[in-house]
């Protein structure tokens, strides 16, 4: 049994893919695994079921039940299922009273998401592995938090940014991609490298390295402080690292 996770850049789009005969341990795998992308930025899930052993069916309560969750959060996300035909789990899917989406295959469900994912909340850049990089997303940042009115985010977004694309420089040495967007009243930051090593938090922060400390923070100990929540999820050929900040009560 396996359940394997692959982000976009920015960890808003998440192919999931599941093998195994179905189980009662796979459906807590899937649980697992799901919590951890509904707590990010995610917008749009596919759960690719080709590969679950399920001859009768019988998990469609369990994915019916995961599609409530995703659609009734704080921030609704959208799910796709990708399903073989002619089997019962895709024919119950299909003919539910609120049916979910499903398609044969992966290409398939990405052209549709592509359409329902909004691309107009969110700011860009691919940026070089070096230390200037780091200027260059705290300014991304601050256009983001101008242009959308949310300045009472902006230190907390730069200090965060500062540490993800330092990190990025001082132990991936490949591109970066960053990217500023808000959701539901929330920012969202992502950096996404070519290294597919997560990220360790440190007992204790370090010393700077890469730039000062005041340009870039003091340790992923001060993201994980200071985010609402923080996470890395795999990507092709590396990953993304993203943290979410919004206005704090009194402040």
């Amino acid at each position: 049994m396996s359940v394997r996770v692959i982000a976009d850049a920015s960890a808003t789009v998440v192919e999931m893919t599941v093998h195994g005969l179905w189980s009662e341990h796979l459906g807590h795998q899937i649980t697992d695994a799901l919590r951890h992308c509904l707590a990010g930025p995610c917008e749009a899930i596919v759960i690719d079921v080709r590969g679950v052993g399920d001859q009768h069916g019988v998990s469609l309560s369990y994915w019916l039940a995961v599609q409530r969750t995703a659609r009734l959060g704080p921030a609704p996300v959208h799910l796709m299922f990708c399903s073989p035909r002619a089997t019962m789990l895709d024919y119950r899917l299909r003919h539910q009273e609120e049916a979910p989406l499903v398609f044969a295959s992966l290409s398939q469900a990405r052209i549709a998401i592509g359409g329902k994912v909004s691309r107009a909340d969110r700011m860009q850049a691919r940026m070089l592995s070096r230390p200037s990089s780091v200027g260059m997303a705290r300014d991304l940042v601050a256009r983001a938090c101008h242009a959308w009115r949310r300045p009472d985010l902006q230190p907390d977004a730069a200090l965060i940014v500062s540490e993800l694309v330092s990190n990025a420089v001082d132990h991936a040495a490949t591109d970066i991609v960053v990217t500023v967007f808000r959701r539901a009243g929330r920012l969202h930051v992502a950096v996404r490298d070519g290294d597919s090593r997560f990220p360790i938090m440190s007992a204790a922060p370090g010393p700077a390295r890469s730039a000062p400390v005041a340009a870039r923070g003091r340790g992923l100990r001060v993201v994980h402080t200071i985010a609402d929540d923080w996470g890395a999820v795999p990507t092709h050929g590396g990953k993304v690292v993203w943290a979410t900040v919004s206005a704090q009560p009194g402040r």
